[in-house]
């Protein structure tokens, strides 16, 4: 590509080769934003939120703005003492454990307590105050005890938020549930892109800052932007968040030594950049850093599942071209080393009924066949694709196929069962069997299954191509399917969320998608649901969503 903004970028690589292939909360906010910029003295205009809940603590976040001059980004405004309250009620009459931190200008006067002294499995309530003013209240829950027989645990899934792209309702009907134990986001939570970069030609609502963005001054602001967003903070008020990174917290097809997007020449150092970027996402995501400041941890909920979380920028090697060979170099990386050991000994080692594993990029593999002839010459055309398609998807698994060689031979040769890969980035939903050997399934076995979310507001197939949703995408899902036998259903439109449901019988994934992702009003409606049944390590199609 010779521009970054001539055409969509290539991080859709995914999108791009299917369509060559196929031509009310239960937490009320309230929301008492100022004015103008003189009425701030303080105030908290970012929402709360809370993450990572274990079984006696949470982590609780929230921004304070001191004063006009103190906009986020901007470096400016005094020091400012914040209490927090943790209540068992939402009227804070019976308040169970309350501290003091400062909100800083060095940290963008964003602040976080780490709680702990807490029951397991029970639902509470939490705030902060700095001088008159006082937070929303937020609603979160923390886990089972580490030894606890759950009888069942459910998460909202979401990934892909592009705030040009669309409106959050997604957000908004996860956080109108009252019944889940936390929302996990894998990924792509903010967009680097300058305003009108992606979608090409910008989409409901403009980016701020205006030009992409590579200081921490930027990536400060734009988290900011984000958490303006009435849905999104409606979310996080709602339900505790377990986030990881994908690469647009960053840059685009982001890895150890660059990324697509980055151009060091006019964008600066590429180490400096992505500090920055980590930076501002400690600062702004209630999130545990993990070793060496990446996001790669573990959480378990009682005896009934761990959740592996994993960082697949940080430590990968620079995606391959589509054609080079190097797919299978096992030189290559997409995990590194440490985290590909503690990933193993982590899903061997569990004792629990369900090894999830949180994903930002795909591990299924998948081919991708022909078109007819008279849909292949408009979207080749279109796309700039080759006419036999792309075998390969290099940024996800399939550019690594050595890790994920060793990573299914462990789970094969330890007998490790009912691991389920929980993934986001590919702005498509999928429910897919994870085969040791693609080329013979179903005769060789299936290791694992993976759940694929779509985006919330991303372009995907039907955006890329101006079409009606289905109608191309009806060739491209047969398709793919013809040519993926452990591939059980794909989704190539739709824009929405997931809820994972888990006992220790099955995990099941109920897909939802919105009616219009430019509406604020849209509405949401259950689509398909997929199970795994326990010591099946295969994915089947149920008729109807966990109520």
């Amino acid at each position: 590509m010779t521009s970054r903004f001539s055409s969509t970028p290539r991080r859709r690589t995914v999108v791009k080769a299917v369509a060559a292939t196929a031509a009310a909360a239960p937490v009320a906010l309230a929301h008492a934003v100022p004015a103008t910029a003189a009425d701030l003295a303080p105030a908290f205009l970012h929402g709360v939120a809370s993450g990572d809940p274990l079984p006696d603590g949470v982590l609780l976040w929230t921004r304070v703005t001191p004063g006009p001059d103190a906009l986020p980004g901007s470096g400016r405004g005094a020091d400012t003492p914040v209490r927090w309250e943790v209540a068992e009620d939402k009227d804070f009459t019976r308040v169970v454990a309350r501290g003091d931190v400062t909100a800083r200008a060095a940290g963008d006067h964003t602040v976080k307590a780490d709680v702990r002294g807490l029951r397991p499995a029970t639902v509470y309530h939490f705030r902060f105050s700095a001088g008159g003013a006082v937070s929303p209240a937020g609603r979160t829950r923390t886990a089972p005890a580490a030894d606890a027989a759950a009888p069942g645990i459910r998460f909202g899934v979401v990934s892909c938020a592009n705030w040009e792209a669309g409106f959050f309702s997604a957000y908004r009907h996860l956080a109108a549930r009252a019944d889940l134990d936390a929302v996990l986001h894998l990924g792509d939570y903010i967009y680097e892109y300058a305003a009108g970069g992606y979608p090409s030609g910008g989409g409901v609502r403009a980016h701020e800052p205006r030009h992409e963005i590579v200081t921490l001054a930027d990536y400060r602001t734009r988290h900011a932007t984000y958490k303006t967003d009435p849905d999104l903070q409606a979310l996080h008020a709602a339900h505790p968040v377990i986030a990881i990174w994908d690469d647009h917290e960053i840059a685009n097809d982001a890895w150890a030594g660059g990324a697509e997007n980055h151009t060091p020449g006019t964008e600066g150092d590429w180490a400096a950049r992505a500090a920055a970027a980590r930076q501002a996402y400690f600062e702004w995501m209630p999130v545990r850093a993990s070793t060496e400041g990446t996001v790669y941890r573990r959480l378990r909920f009682g005896r009934l599942a761990d959740l592996h979380l994993l960082d697949l920028r940080t430590f990968r090697s620079q995606q391959t071209s589509i054609g080079d060979g190097d797919a299978d170099d096992p030189e290559r990386t997409i995990t590194g080393r440490a985290q590909l050991d503690w990933l193993k000994a982590g899903l061997a080692g569990s004792d629990t009924a369900w090894r999830l594993v949180g994903t930002s990029v795909m591990i299924s593999p998948v081919a991708f066949g022909s078109l007819p002839a008279h849909l292949l010459g408009p979207l080749v055309e279109l796309l700039g694709l080759p006419k036999e398609g792309l075998a390969v998807n290099v940024d996800q698994w399939d550019g690594y196929t050595d890790d994920r060689r060793e990573l299914l031979a462990h789970l094969t040769a330890h007998a490790v069962r009912n691991t389920v890969f929980l993934t986001g980035d590919i702005h498509m939903a999928w429910a897919n069997d994870v085969p040791v050997q693609a080329a013979t399934y179903p005769l060789s076995r299936s290791a694992a299954t993976e759940f694929v979310v779509t985006s919330v507001t991303s372009d995907n197939l039907d955006d890329v191509l101006n079409v009606a949703p289905g109608t191309v995408s009806l060739v491209a899902q047969a398709a793919v399917r013809a040519a993926n036998r452990h591939v059980k259903w794909v989704d190539m439109d739709g824009h929405g969320y997931g809820v994972l449901d888990v006992t220790s019988e099955r995990t099941q994934m109920d897909y939802y998608t919105v009616s219009d992702k430019t509406r604020r009003d849209a509405t949401a409606a259950w689509t398909r649901s997929y199970r795994t049944l326990s010591g099946t390590q295969k994915v089947e199609r149920v008729n109807q969503p966990v109520r």
